[in-house]
């Protein structure tokens, strides 16, 4: 077999192990944040606000990969639970910026510490070197393959 052909079948069956990898991963990630009573979505606007701080909304849904008008639902449904606040840019309408409420900074003051032990015991499966080996090595395909 020369070494183009056995380049492809490899590729292939890389982007299938890396795909089942992926769905195993995010399967058990989603039961863990579910556990919270509340879903994926709603889990990742409140990690960013927690992490980084009081965001525009328009920004929220660029840094968790979501369209802009299911921002909206999503922000509105994190405030109906009172878990953020909006507040108008004093200095330009346009901008409407989401911060965690008290209840929403305590919410993930003690869910989160839960959900990174869940995230470690899930990626328990490799070790300390194997896990930065493979953070490189995902990188380095995911940069390659923007790039084309």
């Amino acid at each position: 077999m020369d070494n183009q052909v056995k380049d492809s079948e490899l590729s292939l069956k890389l982007f299938v192990v890396l795909t089942r990898a992926l769905q195993a991963v995010e399967k058990q990630s989603v039961k863990d944040i579910k556990s919270h009573g509340v879903n994926l979505t709603e889990f990742s606007v409140l990690e960013l606000l927690f992490h980084k701080g009081e965001q525009p909304i328009q920004k929220i849904g660029e840094k968790v990969l979501l369209a802009s008008s299911s921002i909206t639902y999503v922000v509105d449904k994190l405030e109906e639970k009172s878990f953020i606040r909006r507040r108008a840019c004093p200095s330009d309408r346009r901008v409407t910026y989401a911060g965690l409420t008290e209840k929403g900074q305590q919410f993930m003051e003690d869910i989160f510490p839960k959900h990174q032990e869940a995230m470690r015991m899930i990626m328990g499966g490799l070790s300390i070197d194997e896990k930065q080996t493979m953070i490189e090595l995902l990188k380095k395909l995911g940069y390659h393959a923007q790039a084309l």
